[in-house]
């Protein structure tokens, strides 16, 4: 089984690339167990969304025309 230290890297290496099955698998048993864990997904799905939605406002901005 994986410890937190694992899964922290796992979690962190799913956003850059595409986790095995396995990897997947034991990355799942782990944050269901773990409140810790599961809370650092939680936070690291959260930052994802949030810094996506900035580079779109910021996109959006800067291609609208200056008046």
């Amino acid at each position: 089984m994986l410890n937190c230290r694992e899964v922290t890297r796992l979690l962190s290496e799913s956003q850059e690339r595409t986790l095995g099955l396995s990897e997947r698998m034991s990355l799942k048993v782990h944050v269901l167990i773990c409140s810790g864990c599961r809370n650092f997904g939680k936070q690291m799905d959260a930052l994802r969304q949030i810094t996506r939605a900035y580079v779109k406002g910021a996109n959006e901005r800067h291609d609208k025309p200056d008046d």
